[in-house]
């Protein structure tokens, strides 16, 4: 079959996608030499959900490693969590999982 007129080239046109991902964040807690034990542990359980066995085992590394990342997850959902726990006036920030 004969084909009349001007042929034009075919072009594959490039999009671009904005996609949000949501990167892993850690909840990390920082020892210091005001806090007690008892009052990480019962942090760690209110702010956090914690079990209390789970809370005393963050407690010691943290006391024994100087920081545990107590916590993963999105950014949105640990940042409350995170001012909570430095409201009760225990140091802790996010950090981005690498």
């Amino acid at each position: 079959m004969a084909i009349s007129g001007t042929v034009r080239p075919q072009y594959e046109e490039e999009t671009d996608v904005l996609t949000t991902l949501d990167e892993p964040y850690s909840l990390i807690v920082w020892n210091d030499e005001v806090n007690t034990f008892e009052w990480v542990i019962e942090t760690l359980v209110e702010v956090c959900g914690h079990s209390t066995e789970q809370a005393e085992q963050c407690a010691y590394i943290i006391h024994f490693q100087g920081k545990y990342a107590v916590k993963q997850g999105s950014y949105d959902d640990l940042k409350p969590q995170c001012d909570a726990i430095t409201d009760r006036g225990i140091g802790a920030t996010l950090e981005v999982l690498t």
